[in-house]
């Protein structure tokens, strides 16, 4: 027999585990959800505040009670189940107790690490800042019905259960937030399992994605140990999917699961594999964070500058820049007579893109002083994350920008992902863009969260007019120039290219 211990997330108290677990009850199950001091019961008369250790100790009363009730020979395994904050207090626990628990289980959470805050988890970097300088003392108001989405997609939610999380709905004590996690690593070594929500904007293919790029808060997930699993719905799968969620928990107790390929043991990961086309072997000329692909040609040439997506991890190893499909296109550009230009942009969080935009100007402006380059004509190509960037571009173009190309880009912020600056919606900013030729390619398999803004975008440009063509590629998918190699994407990425150098007059 399972015993599953369920802690709950922020504002959120035991009862929002009521129909999961009936569910594993009906299966023969034991299960324990954690009410939590401060949030699922009051804070006794005259104890300390409340803080991360007081819901560590929450989760060990429960951990000792389960095993004080079945006795040493009992055999059952004990599941710790954190839900979004919840993994913190989890964590906690399992490292003061690593001998009685059988298997950690994260819930559409953040990786909580020794020595940082839960406060570290929250997407919104507004807020943190915000909670950061309050101070330990006082609370975080629970959610108002309409606000809930700030902290996780309510995707699937039905309106009745949105309803009674938010009737049952307490203020979070800052404290839980601001206090550092202490873990020995006494846990390190125990079988864990990801539950991922793709209504958040998670999914097995992104883990794998941050491990190839060498994401290092992602690599000890890649170990035998560790399972995952992916739902279809929101950040509140108890209250969207408690039966499906049930299954997977006790799937993940029996140890099932998808697992992760390590670097060591995996072919190279799509982002760098070989380019679809074969390019010209050009040798790239390297300058600070920029790359120049210069054609075989006389007189100063046009320019198209290749601009990377993101949130990178500062750490990936190659740089973007050198990624194939970045230098593929570099190269087929600088073959048809114009310079071909990659970069290095520092766009490694949400909270970067101004950043990283800074980055990109500052590109620009020493590509376009490069005497082999017509400063006036240049083109600006986006890639996927990226794609927020030419936000910028379109509000205010300048009259040497002949043309602004985006391929499977993001072009609305994604609420999960965290605020990012307002300054960075291309649906708003492309009324101002005025007869500047935009090229979007747009990729048939996208995750429809992303495909969403693409719609959005495309809307927007029509609806103002702008001068739009868009390079359907049906069975694409985000990233395809590395990993649908047909013919269909070769015809998509010379079809852009063909575009983008016409409005080059190349």
């Amino acid at each position: 027999m399972t015993a599953f211990i369920l802690v709950p997330g922020m504002f959120t108290d035991a009862h929002v585990w009521r129909d999961t677990a009936a569910r594993l009850a009906a299966a023969g199950d034991e299960v324990h959800a954690v009410a939590l001091t401060g949030t699922g019961r009051p804070r006794p008369a005259g104890a300390d505040p409340v803080d991360l250790e007081t819901h560590i100790a929450d989760v060990l009363a429960v951990i000792d009670s389960v095993d004080a009730a079945a006795g040493a020979a009992a055999g059952r395994q004990i599941v710790l189940v954190g839900h979004d904050y919840g993994i913190h207090p989890v964590l906690g626990a399992a490292d003061r107790r690593p001998e009685r628990v059988g298997r950690i289980v994260y819930l559409d959470s953040g990786l909580p690490r020794d020595g940082v805050p839960a406060l570290a988890a929250v997407p919104d970097a507004a807020l943190r800042e915000e909670l950061a300088g309050r101070g330990g003392d006082g609370e975080l108001p629970a959610p108002a019905r309409e606000a809930w989405g700030r902290w996780g997609s309510t995707e699937g939610v039905p309106d009745a259960a949105l309803d009674r999380l938010t009737a049952s709905a307490a203020p979070q004590p800052l404290r839980t937030l601001l206090q550092p996690l202490r873990l020995t690593g006494a846990a390190a070594a125990l079988p864990v399992s990801g539950v991922l929500c793709n209504g958040s904007g998670s999914s097995i293919e992104m883990v794998q994605r941050g491990v190839d790029f060498g994401e290092p808060t992602l690599q000890a997930f890649t170990g035998p140990q560790v399972t995952f699993f992916e739902l279809p719905t929101g950040h509140w799968p108890m209250l969207s999917l408690p039966d499906e969620l049930a299954d997977v928990l006790r799937r993940a107790a029996a140890g099932e699961g998808h697992r992760l390929v390590s670097p060591e043991e995996s072919r190279p990961p799509a982002h760098l594999r070989p380019f679809l086309l074969d390019v010209p072997d050009i040798p790239r000329e390297r300058t600070a964070n920029v790359d120049l692909y210069l054609p075989d040609a006389e007189g100063p040439r046009p320019a198209v500058v290749f601009v990377h997506g993101g949130p990178v991890p500062a750490e990936a190893r190659p740089t973007p820049r050198d990624w194939p499909t970045l230098t593929g296109y570099a190269r087929s550009a600088a073959g048809q007579g114009v310079v071909g230009v990659t970069l290095d942009h520092r766009l490694h969080d949400v909270a970067d893109y101004p950043r990283a935009a800074g980055d990109v100007a500052a590109a620009l402006e020493l590509v376009r002083a490069d005497p082999r380059v017509d400063g006036q004509r240049i083109a600006l190509w986006f890639f996927s994350g990226g794609g927020l960037l030419t936000a910028d571009w379109l509000r205010e173009p300048p009259s040497w920008l002949r043309c602004l190309a985006a391929s499977y880009p993001v072009l609305a912020p994604l609420p999960y992902l965290g605020r990012v600056d307002a300054r960075f919606h291309p649906a708003d900013a492309v009324a101002k863009a005025g007869a500047l030729p935009l090229v979007i390619t747009r990729v048939g398999r996208e995750r429809p969260e992303i495909a969403a803004t693409v719609e959005e975008f495309l809307t927007a440009s029509r609806n103002c007019g702008a001068v739009l063509e868009v390079v359907d590629v049906p069975n694409a998918h985000h990233g395809f120039e590395t990993i649908d190699l047909t013919q269909e994407s070769r015809d998509a990425v010379h079809g852009g290219m063909r575009s983008v150098l016409a409005h080059l007059a190349v």
